[in-house]
């Protein structure tokens, strides 16, 4: 039921909609962009191992082909969150899956690290974008109740496309010396799927709103409502956290550091720092380095994708926890289990304990990752929301460029060890950074 009643604003009838097919195909559209999103990424843990041995690249070389496309990534979520408050997010999301797309088709016809580079920096530049905007976009269609529980299930479809990833690294990129390209030729399918995005799915009327496009708002605000097949007077209010004040003013960057913002763009920041730097740290090494443990390379994939798996029901706790416990205690304890499971994979010796312990950084790591997309959109008003979500995931990317780098350097001092204990040191301030940011939990989007 909603409250279509004289006077009920967008944002109140969006927030007492039941979930409807409508958002069910909104939910699996922008999802299948993620889950192409997080194959393309997963893929080049998979190709690195296959072309270290092919080029004979030293570790450097390897760790820039990394670095170079989160690069790309920290530009893209910068500057697409901004470009997605000011056009749209639709728009915005339709352009970046065209970008990285079409770049990692034309990665498989490379000849070289030089060429190789370049194109890794476009493809991380469309991703970067791609992911905040999207997020923004789910939440700003999803009703209070379950806003959380949505954007968890959206960024579980990372799990279906890095899985997606693993198979194609296990059967596809070892079975001959272009296996890497066909893995590449593969990514492309996102330039495809762009087009859908763009004529398929509907603008957020809440950024319609913004704009003073009123009249198209209310257009997809009624098929939704026509979606729910009962148009009335919602039967409860949803809660507002604060009284009305007035919008916040000055350019949307000035914002995020303003009175009001700072504490939240400061935890936030932190959290995405140090999730990023431990998140790409083990998972883009974890192949190469079971290949350095002694497993040869089919073997090495066979380990990755099991413990690969464990990413969904990670990704279904998280979802079940977040609308329960709340987002900060959900994003917290799982940045706690993903710290003890890092501890536990670095000084783990044998296959079972190998899997059982990668399985459980899987796990736990990809459920704080479900949360923190949940928890980073609601805390900025619709004027900043993309611009807040795009310069946090921003800021991550940074860590994210810099962890392969600093993965080989603390190979060579410590071992496996020591590396997985710093990862473990940078979930543990994740936890306690988590604190500082603002739970609205079954509360309405701040429509600012």
């Amino acid at each position: 039921m909603t409250d279509k009643t004289p006077g009920a604003s967008l944002s109140t009838r969006l927030d007492g909609l039941p979930f409807t097919r409508r958002h069910g195909r909104l939910l699996a559209g922008s999802g299948l962009g993620w889950a192409l999103d997080a194959m393309d990424v997963g893929l080049i843990s998979f190709i690195l191992a296959a072309l270290t041995v092919q080029w004979d690249l030293t570790k450097t070389e390897s760790g820039w082909i990394a670095s170079v496309g989160f690069i790309g990534m920290a530009l893209g979520a910068s500057l697409g969150g901004l470009l997605a408050d000011r056009f749209g997010r639709r728009q915005i999301f339709a352009l970046t899956l065209l970008v990285y797309g079409i770049a990692t088709g034309a990665s498989a016809l490379v000849g070289g690290l030089a060429m190789l580079l370049v194109l890794r920096f476009l493809v991380g530049l469309g991703l970067g974008a791609e992911l905040p905007v999207a997020s923004t976009y789910v939440s700003e269609f999803a009703p209070a109740r379950i806003r959380g529980r949505l954007i968890v299930f959206l960024e579980a479809f990372w799990a279906v496309g890095w899985t997606a990833a693993a198979l194609i690294g296990y059967f596809i990129v070892p079975a001959s010396d272009s296996g890497w390209r066909w893995a590449f030729a593969i990514g492309a399918i996102p330039a495809v799927y762009a087009l859908i995005v763009r004529w398929g799915l509907p603008e957020s009327p809440r950024w319609l709103a913004s704009r003073g496009r009123t009249a198209e708002a209310e257009r997809i605000v009624e098929q939704f409502e026509a979606s729910a097949g009962t148009i009335a007077p919602a039967a409860e209010a949803i809660a507002v956290a604060d009284e009305p004040i007035a919008a916040p003013t000055g350019s949307r960057l000035s914002r995020l550091w303003g009175r009001e913002f700072r504490t939240r763009t400061l935890c936030i920041w932190l959290v995405w720092f140090c999730v990023n730097f431990s998140y790409y740290g083990a998972f883009i090494w974890i192949p190469s380095i079971l290949v350095d443990a002694g497993y040869d390379l089919v073997r090495s994939f066979g380990f990755t994708l099991i413990i690969t798996l464990a990413q969904l029901p990670g990704y279904a706790v998280a979802a079940w926890l977040i609308e329960v416990w709340g987002r900060r205690l959900t994003l917290s304890v799982f940045l706690i289990g993903s710290a003890a499971s890092a501890i536990a994979f670095g000084t783990a010796s044998g296959d079972t304990a190998v899997i059982a312990s990668g399985m459980a950084l899987s796990f736990f790591n990809l459920g704080a990752w479900g949360a923190l997309y949940a928890v980073t959109p609601e805390i900025y008003p619709t004027s900043m929301r993309a611009t807040g979500s795009g310069w946090a995931a921003g800021v991550g990317r940074i860590a994210s460029i810099i962890a392969p780098l600093a993965v080989p350097v603390l190979l060579v001092k410590g071992g496996a060890s020591l590396l997985f204990v710093v990862f473990s040191a940078f979930f543990v301030i994740a936890a306690i950074a988590a604190w500082g940011l603002v739970d609205r939990r079954g509360l309405a989007l701040d429509d600012r």
